[in-house]
Protein backbone atom coordinates (compact mmCIF):
# COMPACT_ATOMS: atom_id res chain seq x y z
CA UNK A 1 0.00 0.00 0.00
CA UNK A 2 1.26 3.60 -0.81
CA UNK A 3 2.21 6.36 1.89
CA UNK A 4 -1.00 8.29 0.36
CA UNK A 5 -3.40 5.45 0.26
CA UNK A 6 -2.44 4.20 3.71
CA UNK A 7 -5.63 3.05 5.96
CA UNK A 8 -5.75 4.47 9.51
CA UNK A 9 -7.50 2.38 11.99
CA UNK A 10 -9.78 5.01 13.93
CA UNK A 11 -12.04 2.94 15.85
CA UNK A 12 -11.89 -1.16 15.96
CA UNK A 13 -15.47 -3.20 16.15
CA UNK A 14 -15.84 -3.00 20.25
CA UNK A 15 -15.45 0.91 19.95
CA UNK A 16 -17.77 1.40 16.88
CA UNK A 17 -20.09 -1.04 19.19
CA UNK A 18 -19.95 1.30 21.92
CA UNK A 19 -19.99 3.96 20.02
CA UNK A 20 -23.71 3.20 18.54
CA UNK A 21 -25.14 2.14 21.87
CA UNK A 22 -24.11 5.55 23.18
CA UNK A 23 -25.67 7.19 20.06
CA UNK A 24 -28.77 5.09 20.39
CA UNK A 25 -29.32 5.80 24.27
CA UNK A 26 -28.59 9.79 23.31
CA UNK A 27 -31.58 9.84 20.41
CA UNK A 28 -33.74 8.29 23.07
CA UNK A 29 -32.87 10.81 25.80
CA UNK A 30 -33.05 13.57 24.24
CA UNK A 31 -36.20 12.93 21.77
CA UNK A 32 -38.44 11.34 24.62
CA UNK A 33 -38.54 8.25 22.54
CA UNK A 34 -38.85 7.89 18.92
CA UNK A 35 -42.32 9.02 17.80
CA UNK A 36 -41.28 11.89 15.78
CA UNK A 37 -37.76 10.41 14.91
CA UNK A 38 -36.79 9.47 11.47
CA UNK A 39 -32.91 8.22 10.76
CA UNK A 40 -31.59 8.25 7.57
CA UNK A 41 -28.78 6.97 6.49
CA UNK A 42 -26.38 8.16 3.13
CA UNK A 43 -25.72 5.84 1.22
CA UNK A 44 -23.06 3.91 1.46
CA UNK A 45 -21.50 3.53 4.33
CA UNK A 46 -24.37 5.67 6.37
CA UNK A 47 -27.02 2.89 5.53
CA UNK A 48 -25.85 0.03 7.70
CA UNK A 49 -24.75 2.48 10.41
CA UNK A 50 -28.36 3.27 10.53
CA UNK A 51 -29.50 -0.27 10.28
CA UNK A 52 -27.57 -0.60 13.57
CA UNK A 53 -28.93 2.21 14.77
CA UNK A 54 -32.36 1.42 14.46
CA UNK A 55 -31.32 -1.67 15.87
CA UNK A 56 -30.44 -0.92 19.44
CA UNK A 57 -32.95 1.67 19.61
CA UNK A 58 -35.85 -1.43 19.20
CA UNK A 59 -33.43 -3.32 21.40
CA UNK A 60 -33.46 -0.61 24.40
CA UNK A 61 -37.03 1.33 23.41
CA UNK A 62 -39.06 -1.72 22.28
CA UNK A 63 -40.44 0.12 19.38
CA UNK A 64 -39.23 0.52 15.77
CA UNK A 65 -37.72 3.98 14.67
CA UNK A 66 -38.88 4.79 11.36
CA UNK A 67 -35.19 4.58 9.26
CA UNK A 68 -33.98 5.32 5.67
CA UNK A 69 -31.72 5.31 3.44
CA UNK A 70 -30.54 8.45 0.89
CA UNK A 71 -28.76 8.79 -2.46
CA UNK A 72 -27.03 12.48 -2.62
CA UNK A 73 -25.63 11.91 -6.14
CA UNK A 74 -27.43 14.60 -7.86
CA UNK A 75 -26.78 16.73 -5.14
CA UNK A 76 -22.71 16.71 -4.78
CA UNK A 77 -20.77 19.80 -5.65
CA UNK A 78 -17.39 17.62 -5.87
CA UNK A 79 -18.17 16.19 -9.36
CA UNK A 80 -15.64 16.95 -11.84
CA UNK A 81 -16.00 17.74 -15.12
CA UNK A 82 -18.84 15.39 -16.74
CA UNK A 83 -18.55 12.74 -14.00
CA UNK A 84 -21.50 10.75 -13.81
CA UNK A 85 -22.25 9.57 -9.90
CA UNK A 86 -23.42 6.32 -9.28
CA UNK A 87 -27.10 6.29 -8.72
CA UNK A 88 -29.04 4.19 -5.34
CA UNK A 89 -32.32 4.12 -4.28
CA UNK A 90 -33.46 6.55 -1.80
CA UNK A 91 -36.11 5.36 0.92
CA UNK A 92 -37.51 7.52 3.06
CA UNK A 93 -40.48 5.80 4.83
CA UNK A 94 -41.96 8.28 6.48
CA UNK A 95 -43.05 12.29 5.72
CA UNK A 96 -40.39 14.26 7.12
CA UNK A 97 -42.34 17.34 7.55
CA UNK A 98 -42.25 17.99 11.36
CA UNK A 99 -39.89 14.81 12.18
CA UNK A 100 -36.77 15.34 13.99
CA UNK A 101 -34.25 14.08 11.02
CA UNK A 102 -31.41 12.59 11.84
CA UNK A 103 -28.99 12.25 9.03
CA UNK A 104 -26.30 8.97 9.73
CA UNK A 105 -23.27 8.36 7.74
CA UNK A 106 -19.59 7.44 8.52
CA UNK A 107 -17.04 10.56 8.53
CA UNK A 108 -17.89 14.37 8.80
CA UNK A 109 -14.77 15.92 7.23
CA UNK A 110 -15.22 19.04 5.17
CA UNK A 111 -19.28 18.91 5.27
CA UNK A 112 -20.19 18.95 1.85
CA UNK A 113 -21.91 15.28 2.17
CA UNK A 114 -24.38 16.32 4.78
CA UNK A 115 -24.95 19.86 2.89
CA UNK A 116 -25.81 17.83 0.04
CA UNK A 117 -27.95 15.85 2.21
CA UNK A 118 -29.91 18.53 4.01
CA UNK A 119 -30.67 19.97 0.20
CA UNK A 120 -31.56 16.31 -1.01
CA UNK A 121 -33.78 15.88 2.29
CA UNK A 122 -35.05 19.44 1.42
CA UNK A 123 -36.72 18.40 -1.55
CA UNK A 124 -38.54 15.73 0.32
CA UNK A 125 -40.10 18.31 2.89
CA UNK A 126 -38.67 20.57 5.51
Amino acid sequence: MTQAKQERKILGADEIRRALVRISHEILERNSGVQRVVLIGIHTRGVPLTARLAAYIREFEGKDVAAGSLDIGLYRDDLAGGARPVMRKTDIPVDIQDRKVIIVDDVLYTGRTIRAAMDALNDFGR
